[in-house]
């Protein structure tokens, strides 16, 4: 039933502008699915929904794969608005950032997925990338480069 009722939420979500868990539960309701304001509270952390701004100015419910490009795009920018160096040490690419940026450029890194990339740690201006493979650290830091610019 849970599995269900949490791809039914998804489904609605992606079909209809969802503003509210009442509007949520409405919606299952007309579905066949009788749902609590807590089930759905659970249901919506479970599934990391989350809300976004239409360009109407409405804040509806998402999922991750709906916020897709629009985000990444966004989060991308922040790489490449803030990142004022970018160097290999070894396995490492040591990039820094203006200050106070490194978190929100290390967030774009980890949404590229690269399956290269071991892990990020960031500071305050400066972001640790470690490369599983040494051999494939230089191309990671072009790539790197790349999306800089």
């Amino acid at each position: 039933m849970k599995n269900a009722r949490q791809m039914k939420i998804l489904e609605i979500i992606e079909t209809y502008p969802t503003e509210t868990q009442e509007e949520l539960a409405e919606r299952l309701l007309e579905n066949g699915i009788k749902a609590t304001q807590a089930t759905i509270s659970r249901d919506i952390k479970e599934l990391q929904l989350v809300k976004v701004a239409r360009p109407d100015g409405k804040q509806v419910y998402a999922s991750i794969a709906q916020r897709g490009q629009n985000y990444d795009e966004r989060v991308h920018n922040v790489f490449r608005q803030t990142v004022t160096s970018i160097q290999r040490a070894q396995n490492l690419i040591v990039i820094r950032t203006l200050p106070a940026m490194a978190q929100g450029a290390a967030l774009a890194i980890d949404s590229l997925d690269w399956p290269e990339i071991a892990g990020t740690i960031a500071g305050d201006d400066t972001i640790f990338v470690a490369v599983f493979d040494q051999d494939r650290s230089e191309e990671i830091m072009l790539r790197f480069r790349k999306l800089a610019k």
